[in-house]
């Protein structure tokens, strides 16, 4: 099987997002099958190969090149076009087609509705994103009411619904990075997330939406929007409720019934696709392919 060159601006926190740390977790799950190794082309890192370096390299022939940065993609599949190159698409809409000689692994539905219109005679595959065995409900005591990460949130969830609720229950907003985020969606009751308008002025798309899986596999009630990638897999009225309906007080009434009610209103979601035990086999069949 051919090596793989995963290819990232950089892996500093300078570049760290979700997308980075999907993208590092994929390439994980394919070094249990074949040789696979970060390459960073924007800045160089200690240990790390540099792309410059690699491409005056002659033994390239038995390689693929990984892009997925949004909008580094064009110039990079431009730049390798004397190699095989693969295109792992998280969020889309960024506007640029592909050659149909560039395979496209999609981490969601959405997006391979996306490139199934826009590439229809590429080559096209669905690997999800993976979700960690961290996350997995405790069942243990929650002194949090409500969950909110302000990254990504809406202007009306952040100004509007927010401090509607914080008079009202224990309210907890984390504004930086949280060493295990596990542990604390299993401290909270309800989770609320609310992307639609910063993907919106992004002008891209929810790639997966992480967080709100990671939340119900934690225990929480979870109200979010229903952009991109997050339609995969929340079915409100089963395993979510949706915010931003009819009126604050509205929302601020379901919420709250949901924390007065908890653990009555917490329905569970099927996570096997998105653990590492299926999504290995699958890369398999994809890389096989490729």
């Amino acid at each position: 099987m051919r090596n793989l060159y995963f290819l990232l601006p950089g892996t500093d926190r300078r570049y760290s997002c979700g997308g980075l740390f999907a993208e590092l977790k994929t390439l994980q799950l394919a070094q249990q099958i074949c040789s696979a190794t970060v390459v960073t082309y924007a800045q160089r890192e200690p240990d790390r190969l540099f792309l410059d370096d690699l491409l005056q390299s002659s033994s390239l022939a038995d390689s693929i090149f990984v892009v997925s940065w949004g909008f580094h993609v064009p110039r990079l599949v431009g730049r390798l076009r004397s190699h095989q190159v693969v295109y792992h698409a998280h969020s889309t809409g960024y506007g640029f087609t592909l050659p149909a000689d560039v395979p496209i692994i999609t981490v969601s539905r959405n997006s391979l509705a996306y490139w199934g219109q826009r590439s229809p005679n590429g080559l096209l595959f669905y690997l999800p994103n993976s979700i960690s065995e961290d996350f997995t409900n405790r069942h243990q005591p929650r002194d949090i009411d409500v969950l909110v990460q302000t990254r990504k949130s809406s202007e009306y969830l952040l100004q509007t619904l927010v401090p509607a609720l914080q008079s009202q229950c224990h309210l907890v907003c984390l504004e930086s990075f949280v060493e295990d985020l596990a542990g604390l969606f299993n401290r909270s009751r309800v989770y609320l997330y609310d992307s639609a308008e910063y993907w919106a002025l992004s002008g891209v798309s929810e790639g997966f939406g992480l967080p709100p899986m990671e939340a119900i596999a934690c225990g929480c009630q979870v109200f979010s929007s229903l952009n991109g990638a997050l339609a995969d897999y929340l079915d409100p009225g089963f395993n979510c409720q949706k915010i931003g309906v009819y009126s604050t007080t509205y929302d601020v009434e379901r919420i709250l019934r949901a924390v007065q009610h908890y653990p009555q209103a917490v329905a569970s979601l099927d996570l096997e696709p998105y653990r590492d035990s299926q999504l290995i086999p699958r890369l398999q069949v994809i890389l096989e392919e490729l």
